[in-house]
């Protein structure tokens, strides 16, 4: 049974950093496509940014490129987002997700979710 489990949001000033985890387990995870997603109050679930378990490659929204940097340490089975130069608009619950490979959208497991209110 996969299992994501979030960690490191909170509040911050607007310009502040925050680092969050994704601990996972209960597989390996070789070939997965690890990501961050987030909700806002109101709106949809969007996608944030995403990394390759083998390889490393990544990819961003627009909305945070060159802000934010996915990252992961496969010893230790977490993923990392660190977000820098938040702005109130990055307020949002953030997840976390796990894709098996050649799966969808549909197939992706979920953390629980972690706040993060950025302050103006």
């Amino acid at each position: 049974q996969v299992q994501l489990v979030e960690s490191g949001g909170g509040l911050v000033q607007a310009g502040g950093s925050l680092r969050l985890s994704c601990a996972a387990s209960g597989r390996t995870f070789s070939g997965y496509t690890m990501g961050w997603y987030r909700q806002a109050p109101g709106k949809e679930r969007e996608f944030v940014a995403r990394i390759m378990w083998s390889g490393g490659s990544t990819n961003y929204a627009d909305s945070v490129q060159g802000r934010f940097t996915i990252s992961r340490d496969n010893a230790k089975n977490t993923v990392y987002l660190q977000m820098s130069s938040l702005k109130p608009e990055d307020t949002a619950v953030y997840f976390c997700a796990a894709r098996p490979p050649g799966a969808s959208f549909a197939s992706n497991y979920w953390g629980q979710g972690t706040q993060v209110t950025v302050s103006s």
